[in-house]
């Protein structure tokens, strides 16, 4: 009977995953030409199990432009998985769909909330 083998930490997915973000970010900063991607951040990567799909989240300062921003993706989704063919090599080159991550605004927010109540409990007289 065999042993089971000790879980490492991370899988082979999530190394792919994180040489797609990779690859993606590059590209996007050296080789997209589309004036509506500006400064976007790409914070993670998740692949389906059969690598079909990517969900790729990114994140922007400027995100009065949000839908621009978007548009300028889905419509560079092609050129951006036919370059990644060219630099990541396997079996399945996986369909890009872009996802705007809202997380950084939230986790701001919360702060921001954070800081107001610890600032209103210091003004309240104890008794």
């Amino acid at each position: 009977m065999r042993k089971k083998q000790p879980v490492r930490g991370f899988q082979r997915s999530d190394r792919v995953a994180e040489q797609v973000r990779r690859d993606l970010a590059d590209l996007i900063r050296s080789e997209l030409k589309d004036p509506r991607v500006g400064m976007i951040s790409l914070t993670a990567v998740e692949l389906t199990p059969d690598y079909a799909h990517a969900k790729v989240f990114f994140t922007t300062l400027d995100s009065a432009h949000l839908a621009d921003i978007e548009q300028g993706l889905r419509r560079a989704a092609g050129f951006l998985r036919r370059e990644l063919g060219r630099r990541i090599h396997i079996h399945t080159l996986p369909e890009l769909h872009f996802i705007y991550d809202s997380s950084l605004e939230r986790g701001a927010s919360l702060s921001s909330l954070i800081e107001q109540a610890n600032a209103l409990s210091d003004q309240t007289p104890e008794e």
